[in-house]
């Protein structure tokens, strides 16, 4: 059973140069017509479940006109929804404004994600973002003005040619800005991405290492609750954490994915495909043991790692034995600390060597 919904929007204004998401330019005389593609594969998925997280990304879901946007959020009231519910919004700095807040608001949204990236001038220029400090910091008043006081900022590093003095620079204006919630990536050059294809070179590994420390040290009074992501007490992205305890959840939308009766899918990527209703790309029937993989895999990105009792519960195996953990234990790779095996704190930055000496 899915409690969760995600939603993609692949419109955006422009194109940044890191992205590989499904997406391409907003065209008016599309949005329509994927609009009802998504409202008819919603109507004909969705199982009446009670949902308490709806995340609705992108894409640019702000890259939609007023009328467009309220649309979408009239498709949403299918959904039987949580007194609790977590509604989050993903949203550029350039479309905020008092309308598009007040219209959220209607809507039950209550969460927002925007996507700063940076406010240095070299970053924004390599990733074709525009952000500036002052404009930000108005915007996000008014959002408080206007009762949301559950926001995430989206803050890149890594970027060719940044130094260190950069990212600190970057960080001590992002905290300027008191969010509740912030979400941090070291940029990953994917392929088909314009920087992939100017053959973008990463920076050095060794000051990869430094940014990361840094932003864990900066942000020590945050609670530091997945690899990535850092939230004051009770902000903790409660979509989110639904991906790294890997429980179910609906994707609806081009190429988003969903993990429902066991099966994880992912939509079509083709729009002509998807306009006609033929939405899904491809399945993924996962067994007990790969279910366990992806237990291990989503739950050790959380600083809590996985908790052995319902690790136990869900899968009637202790995870000691469905998995060789007892080197890594050893050589403090893991701790295993009474009902929790999580990754060494000291060593989260290499966890992609650990998990593949797990799994």
């Amino acid at each position: 059973m899915a409690n969760s919904v995600y939603i993609h929007i692949p419109f955006c204004h422009k194109i940044c140069s890191y992205c590989d998401f499904c997406k391409f330019i907003y065209n008016e005389k599309w949005v329509g017509a994927y609009l009802t593609a998504l409202n008819n594969e919603i109507k004909d998925r969705y199982m009446d479940e009670e949902i308490n997280t709806l995340y609705i990304g992108g894409g640019t879901p702000s890259s939609l006109s007023l009328e467009e946007i309220e649309r979408l959020l009239k498709i949403t009231n299918k959904f039987k929804k949580s007194p609790d519910l977590e509604f989050t919004f993903e949203i550029n700095l350039e479309d905020l404004n008092e309308e598009l807040l007040s219209l959220l608001k209607k809507y039950q949204v209550n969460r927002l994600s925007i996507g700063i990236e940076s406010f240095n001038k070299k970053n924004l220029e390599f990733m074709e973002r525009s952000a500036d400090f002052k404009d930000a910091f108005q915007k996000i008043k008014l959002c408080r003005s206007l009762g949301f006081n559950n926001i995430n900022l989206d803050l890149m590093y890594a970027i060719p040619h940044e130094t260190l003095k950069d990212l600190k620079k970057d960080l001590d204006l992002f905290l300027k800005l008191n969010p509740e919630h912030i979400s941090t990536y070291s940029l990953i050059l994917e392929p088909h991405t314009k920087a992939y294809i100017n053959k973008t070179e990463y920076i050095d590994e060794e000051l990869d290492y430094k940014m990361y420390l840094y932003i864990c040290k900066t942000l020590d009074n945050a609670h530091h609750y997945e690899l990535s992501n850092f939230a004051l007490k009770g902000y903790e992205s409660k979509h989110n954490l639904v991906y790294w305890d890997n429980l179910e959840y609906y994707g609806f939308g081009l190429g988003a994915a969903g993990y429902l009766d066991g099966i994880r899918y992912t939509n079509t990527k083709n729009f002509k495909k998807y306009l006609l209703g033929d939405v899904i790309g491809e399945k993924e029937l996962v067994n007990k043991t790969e279910q366990m993989k992806y237990e291990v895999i989503l739950g050790l990105r959380k600083l809590e790692g996985i908790n052995k009792n319902n690790f136990l519960k869900k899968y009637g195996i202790a995870i000691e034995e469905a998995f060789d953990l007892q080197k890594l234990i050893k050589n403090k790779d893991l701790i295993n600390k009474k009902e929790y095996i999580y990754i060494n704190p000291t060593k989260l930055y290499v966890m992609n060597e650990i998990l593949s000496k797990i799994i």
